[in-house]
């Protein structure tokens, strides 16, 4: 950006009010400059509601804020693999923004899901970034359609709470390009949030805030970011080096410290005056533009978005075993229905700490289900939501001599809010001791016990699925969850929610189990690309459940694939399938490609998701699902960045990661991108370069017999090609200076190819 674009009011600020705009006014303020034009914009927290506090104001959640529409967590929302779903949760939340004149709503969390025991997984969508950066682009152009700001979080490698604000993520470049950029680089690419929240943590030993790699070189040369970089709350270390790094505004306020300190960096000339007009640039024609884009005033009530939350949970939920078919049950048949569980009466419905929603309304599932049905509903809570109580012996008695009275038990079960919040993570898997042993009991009194569950993040379920004759995930639903778990229990809706994370059978079998959470301020990322069922999938673990699993009350088939590749140099495949819904239900189906590289030079995942669709079908009824696999569907990251290589592909659909219906092979001719040769190369890429391979031949022929043995015996071939081509050279123990050798080699190999 030249002088002559930035925003115009830059030229009649003073060096002391230019460094007063990179830093906020208050906590959740930026500050004015009232000569100038320059209002100051309201940032609060988000990403499932508006949590925008009065006078007391934090960012753990901890004071009141204003009464806002609790939508259901990301956890939730993610296993939607509805992007259109998460869009009109954006707009909702985009006008309840506005009716608070909130400017900027903290969210969406991509963020991927590297280890179940985060802390903060609630908050996010997937393990698999592919799926994470569909819905937050979708979130994202929902609220910037009402001219509210975004805010795309925690940029980057974010992915535990242990030591969150200084932990050093020591990951390898292919996979930050692989796993954990893509989701920010689809959703700024596609939605263009108005800001982007860097992290607290550090990347490679460089703290987010003053990373210029990542905030200057990937997220605007790669991406090319046009909005704002602000900080998390408390992440900038050094106001002056984070602004030449790329940040551009500091939350909250510290007064006069930050803004004096830049002053004193100008001064000095350790901070270019340059830099700091293009941040404040930055963050004053952004809230111009959101403001500019402000049409017609706030639509919806609260009522109406209390309905869209119930509706969202309802799409979010998983059924993930239905015995006999057990769901949904007859409103209005006889016999009992035992509902066991505080979690029914007291729901367990959004994440502690900064995103916790006061809410409109709250809704229960125990007065949901009276209402639904015209059977007898009896309760008893069977434990309390305490996580270190013992159990209650009386209360477990009452809960056995209902489930045995009943028809059918429905218990709520899941994770207490003091198991899993913002600012730590979790140490196991296990639902609570007290919560098991009494699910034991009520299928030893009642076989026909279903379970609802109620928690952020996954947890081990071997037991349960063995025990209950039907298990649904609910995840964090949100204020409606509780109308939305009587609508899918008594088949008004269809659960049609998918797994957006594998669930593992233990927490031993986890990709980042040896690594986590790391030790003395770092955390290797041991795993590399091999996150969530990329790991289970190519190591051939068994898992609970798979990535993408999910039942309904239906049953549908897939025929007729054909998978299209209009030119073969060109890596684009369009890929065609039948869908049918086989059942006698109307529901909805995630219709899941995966690519598998047949014949790659590196290693990869045994397959990758990389297109879907959520399709919805009435009974007997049948749709062509089209799906489009562009250039990054077949890619890897390599030296030279993204490439595609030569040769054959596996298109895979079908309805999660472990179920193929379908498979197809496809050949593409891309051309050859050759790995430049340099001094160290060995003899393995000099054989496989296509300039390269023709200059040593010529060696290997003036050397006589000994490259005739090296060359035609298969053992002493593999045994030479992992060598540097200079150490090779130096075997011939004839003196030869190899490293001029090998510099005379690599500039034939230069002449030859500007030849060509």
């Amino acid at each position: 950006m030249t002088t002559s674009n930035l925003h115009p009011a830059v030229a009649s600020l003073s060096l002391e009010e230019k460094a007063g705009l990179v830093s906020g006014e208050s906590f959740w303020k930026t500050r004015s400059v009232e000569h100038a034009g320059v209002e100051g914009a309201v940032l609060t927290d988000g990403p499932h509601g508006v949590r925008l506090q009065g006078a007391a104001a934090d960012h753990v959640g901890i004071n009141e804020s204003h009464p806002a529409t609790s939508f259901p967590t990301a956890a939730a929302t993610g296993s939607s693999w509805d992007p259109e779903l998460l869009h009109e949760m954006g707009v909702a939340l985009g006008d309840e923004s506005r009716a608070l004149d909130v400017d900027v709503l903290l969210g969406p969390g991509v963020n991927i899901k590297r280890s179940p025991l985060c802390g903060r997984n609630f908050e996010y969508f997937s393990e698999d970034p592919l799926l994470s950066g569909a819905l937050g682009a979708a979130w994202v152009r929902g609220i910037q359609s009402r001219g509210v700001g975004a805010s795309l979080k925690h940029y980057a490698a974010n992915n535990q709470e242990t030591d969150r604000m200084r932990v050093s993520a020591e990951v390898d470049e292919r996979t930050l390009r692989e796993i954990y950029f893509p989701a920010f680089e689809r959703t700024v690419t596609e939605a263009q949030p108005a800001t982007v929240m860097c992290s607290y943590n550090r990347i490679n030993g460089v703290y987010a805030s003053e990373n210029r790699w990542l905030l200057t070189d990937v997220l605007r040369g790669d991406w090319g970011f046009e909005g704002y970089v602000v900080s998390d709350w408390g992440a900038v270390h050094d106001p002056a080096a984070a602004v030449t790094a790329g940040l551009d505004l500091e939350m909250p306020s510290t007064g006069d410290r930050s803004p004096a300190q830049i002053v004193a960096a100008v001064g000095d000339g350790t901070l270019a005056e340059a830099d700091l007009d293009l941040a404040v640039s930055r963050v004053l024609t952004v809230h111009d533009r959101l403001r500019a884009a402000r049409g017609d005033a706030a639509q919806g009530t609260p009522d109406e978005h209390h309905a869209l939350a119930r509706r969202i949970a309802a799409e979010s939920s998983v059924l993930l075993t239905n015995r006999d078919g057990i769901l949904p049950l007859d409103a209005a048949a006889s016999g009992a229905i035992a509902v066991i569980g505080e979690f029914a009466r007291s729901p367990r419905y959004q994440g502690a700490g900064s995103s916790h929603i006061n809410p409109t309304r709250l809704d229960n599932a125990l007065e949901a289900i009276t209402a639904a049905t015209s059977r007898e509903v009896v309760f008893e809570p069977g434990f309390t939501l305490d996580a270190d109580a013992e159990g209650d012996a009386a209360l477990a008695d009452a809960a056995i001599a209902a489930a045995a009275g009943a028809e059918v038990v429905v218990a709520f079960l899941g994770l207490p809010d003091d198991e899993e919040s913002e600012g730590f993570d979790r140490t196991h898997l296990a639902l609570p001791a007290v919560q098991r042993e009494l699910l034991a009991r009520l299928v030893a009194a009642n076989p026909r016990v279903v379970v609802v569950l109620s928690n952020g993040a996954v947890v081990e379920l071997s037991e349960v699925a063995a025990s209950a004759a039907a298990v649904l995930e609910m995840w964090l639903p949100g204020q409606a969850g509780g109308s939305a778990a009587a609508d899918i229990l008594f088949g008004a809706v269809e659960p049609s929610g998918r797994l957006a994370e594998t669930i593992p059978l233990a927490l031993t079998d986890t990709p980042a189990f040896t690594n986590w959470p790391g030790a003395h301020g770092t955390v290797l990322y041991g795993e590399r690309m091999y996150v969530g069922y990329r790991w289970y999938d190519t190591t051939k673990r068994e898992v609970g459940f798979p990535f993408g699993f999910g039942l309904g009350y239906t049953t549908f088939s897939y025929d007729d694939l054909v998978v299209e590749v209009p030119d073969a140099t060109v890596a684009h495949a369009v890929v065609e399938v039948t869908v049918t819904n086989t059942g006698d239900r109307a529901g909805a189906e995630v219709v899941q490609a995966y690519v598998r590289d047949l014949e790659a030079s590196v290693d990869r995942p045994h397959h990758e998701l990389r297109a879907f669709r959520k399709v919805r079908l009435a009974p007997g009824e049948s749709t062509r699902v089209r799906l489009e696999l562009d250039e990054r569907a077949f890619a890897f990251w390599g030296p030279l960045g993204w490439t595609v290589e030569p040769g054959a592909f596996a298109v895979e659909v079908g309805s999660h990661s472990r179920d193929v219906r379908a498979e197809a092979i496809i050949d593409l001719d891309v051309p050859v991108i050759a790995v430049p040769l340099d001094a160290t190369s060995t003899v393995a890429e000099w054989m496989a370069h296509p300039v390269g391979a023709g200059v040593l031949s010529a060696v290997f022929a003036q050397m006589g017999g000994a490259a005739e043995v090296m060359t035609t015996s298969p053992e002493i071939l593999r045994m030479i090609e992992s060598m540097p081509l200079s150490t090779m050279l130096g075997f011939g123990g004839d003196g030869v200076d190899t490293a001029a050798a090998v510099e005379g080699l690599l500039a034939q190999v230069q002449s030859l190819e500007a030849a060509h």
